[in-house]
């Protein structure tokens, strides 16, 4: 039984290497998501933008036919382009997180309240 409402040695044992697994775990997360592209277009796929797993831009591809449309034109393609490839960049990264996370509630005050 435990004194004072903590929990007992067993439990703070398996939280403690649950713990050092997601460290460890981590840092391979860290290195995959760095290491890929996921690309971002506009509604005609005239614009596109890559950015890592991390959101780090990578690439920008931008089609004469829009460029020739237009600062304006221009302008807009290339933020939707950034608007999808963080959209799915932030998707991509919760995912991984979550997967990297499974499973444990450390129910810590203050987090998640």
């Amino acid at each position: 039984m435990a004194a004072f409402g903590l929990p007992n040695f067993s439990q703070l044992a398996e939280a403690f290497k649950k713990a050092q697994q997601i460290q460890k775990d981590a840092q391979k997360l860290q290195d995959e998501l760095d290491s890929m592209e996921i690309e971002g277009t506009n509604e005609d796929g005239r614009a596109s933008i890559w950015l890592s797993g991390n959101q780090q831009p990578i690439r920008v591809r931008l089609e004469e036919s829009l460029i020739s449309g237009g600062k304006e034109l221009t302008e807009e393609a290339t933020l939707q382009a950034l608007q999808d490839a963080y959209q799915k960049s932030t998707t991509t990264m919760k995912d991984k997180m979550e997967e990297l996370t499974g499973g444990l509630d450390l129910n810590l005050p203050g987090i998640g309240d």
